[in-house]
Parts: C-alpha cells; sequence; structure tokens
C-alpha cells in the first residue's frame, strides 16, 4: 500500500475540507452511511480514502476503498473523483459539477 508525504495528505484534505465538503457527503452517503448529515476528510493512502462522518448526532469514521489504487499524487484526484461520479450514480443523482 502506497503512502504518501505528509505535506501531500494535508494539501488533499485542506482542498477537500475547504472546496467539496458536499462531493465528500455524497462519497460518503453512497458508499458507508445513507444517513449522513456532513462529512470530512482525514486521511487517506494509496487503498482509500477515510471520513469523519456526522450520523445522528455521533461521529462515524468511514473508509471507502479507490476503484484503483493511488500510487501517484494524481491517482488521487482521479480517484476521488471517480469516488464521486460512481456515488452519484448510486443515489441515483445527476451531476452539478463537471470536474476538469
Amino acid at each position: 500500500m502506497t503512502t504518501f508525504p505528509a505535506e501531500v495528505v494535508r494539501a488533499v484534505l485542506r482542498h477537500m475540507n475547504e472546496d467539496h465538503t458536499e462531493d465528500s457527503l455524497t462519497i460518503v452517503r453512497a458508499y458507508a452511511e445513507p444517513e449522513a448529515s456532513a462529512a470530512t476528510m482525514t486521511g487517506l493512502d494509496g487503498a482509500g480514502g477515510t471520513w469523519d462522518a456526522q450520523v445522528r448526532g455521533r461521529t462515524v469514521s468511514v473508509t471507502v476503498p479507490w476503484t484503483e489504487p493511488a500510487v501517484e499524487r494524481a491517482d488521487l484526484r482521479r480517484e476521488v473523483v471517480r469516488l464521486h461520479e460512481r456515488a452519484l450514480e448510486r443515489l441515483g443523482q445527476t451531476p452539478t459539477e463537471v470536474h476538469p
């Protein structure tokens, strides 16, 4: 399993938690906690991402595996986008934003 340098993990977490909170919530709802009201990304490695989800007043840690192992930093973006797109499909939602 690939681990990423701390500065890479911090940058990805900051980006997800500042710019993509709704995307994180969609991923958590689709793959683990359908009743989640909020989600904060707390970690990642080459195998998947981890979020703290708020579910009925309690915090639940959720790990969702990537669709393919992430080996390089660019793979992380690809995998988060894939998870989000597939999460939308699982939830019967349509994309509201196009990820470049």
